[in-house]
């Protein structure tokens, strides 16, 4: 190809650009006179994981007020000011819950005290999702007692059904500027449990196709914002699968997908901006405490989300934030909310040391895809 030549096709390539990008802008309309952009928090959340020391210890916490039955706020207590801050907060409720007297189980085949809930709500979380791979736990009897007790504590719920009709409704939650957030939930998959014979919405499957129609019919149903739980992934692996990463980009991709909060892994995973558009691939285990405690299992962090209308019902991330906490052992089993606990001044200096440095393993689990860079505040 000769030098007029190469001059030619790089002035047509040019041209071809700004032609295009004109085109963009062009299609960009204007925002009417009066707008002022709308601002909406999302708060996400590990997993809640009620282990039988749990479940103890709550009950020890009880007595100790001079009360029967199961306390969980002094467990969760801590973290309420963060959660109370968000417009919406959403736990992700691992496992299914027992009759309020029990009996109560822990792993392999879960069934939760209820009790925990008034301290969720308590805490200031709105919703929580409920598919994971112990959902089915204890059957679809499980589901419907589960989603009861979400019903009875105040708490909105998506991510399994007691009906057809409620699986194809998305939960959208209004808030007192207008705005509307739809929350939709998936897991990877059940644990080898069946699911329930006739009932096939009885729990969501990860489907990206499927998950990209709920999204789409949320929007169409009113919702500004689409949060999308995941509970996929390997458990203990800090990074992301391939298939994580693959569905991430695939599910963002979408108008209708908004961001993605993911958990499962009992670790913290990375957050990372895929496009203008926010992914946390794990937040580890807000409440737990496993047959063997690491330090690895002992890590969460709230992900907070900060959405600022640019056009008229349309939202994008402005803000991310992580606030790293930690499961306390001994003397009681406590969650930490670090931030809060390294400013105050009567964390003593053998704590301090602890808490600093289980903040800043979180901080680089969280940034291994490069999120400070692109805009991650890790409190």
């Amino acid at each position: 190809m000769t030098l007029n030549r190469i001059r030619t096709a790089l002035l047509a390539a040019c041209m071809l650009a700004f032609t295009a990008c004109a085109a963009n802008v062009a299609a960009v309309a204007p925002n009417p006179p009066g707008f002022v952009p709308r601002t909406v928090t999302v708060l996400g959340s590990g997993d809640v994981l009620i282990h039988p020391p749990l479940t103890e210890q709550a009950r020890q916490d009880a007595a100790a007020k001079g009360e029967t039955g199961y306390d969980f706020s002094q467990i969760l207590g801590s973290i309420a000011p963060d959660v109370r801050d968000a417009d919406v907060a959403i736990c992700e409720l691992e496992t299914p819950l027992a009759p309020p007297q029990g009996p109560f189980t822990g792993y392999p085949e879960f069934s939760a005290p209820p009790q925990v809930l008034v301290a969720l709500k308590d805490d200031g979380y709105d919703a929580c999702t409920t598919a994971s791979n112990h959902t089915l736990d204890k059957g679809f009897e499980g589901i419907v007692r589960t989603l009861d007790e979400l019903d009875e504590a105040g708490l909105k719920h998506t991510g399994s059904a007691r009906t057809e009709k409620e699986s194809g409704t998305p939960l959208i939650v209004t808030l007192p500027n207008g705005a509307k957030l739809a929350s939709l939930a998936y897991t990877y998959g059940l644990n080898d449990h069946p699911v329930p014979t006739g009932k096939p919405w009885s729990v969501n499957l990860i489907d990206v196709k499927k998950i990209l129609a709920a999204a789409k019919r949320a929007k169409k149903d009113g919702a500004d914002i689409v949060v999308l739980s995941l509970h996929w992934g390997t458990e203990y692996d800090h990074l992301a699968t391939p298939t994580q990463l693959i569905q991430a980009k695939q599910l963002l991709a979408s108008p209708d997908v908004d961001l993605i909060l993911g958990d499962h892994a009992h670790v913290i995973q990375p957050m990372q901006k895929v496009g203008d558009k926010w992914v946390i691939y794990c937040m580890g285990n807000l409440v737990a405490r496993h047959s063997q405690p690491i330090d690895d299992n002992r890590e969460g962090v709230l992900a907070k989300f900060t959405f600022t209308e640019v056009h008229p019902h349309v939202f994008r991330v402005s803000r991310a934030e992580a606030i790293p906490v930690w499961m306390q052992m001994e003397p009681d089993l406590r969650l930490i909310d670090l931030p809060r606990a390294l400013a105050d001044p009567a964390t003593t200096p053998e704590q301090r040391a602890v808490y600093q440095n289980a903040r800043n393993k979180i901080a680089g689990y969280l940034d291994a895809y490069g999120a400070v860079q692109d805009g991650l505040v890790v409190q």
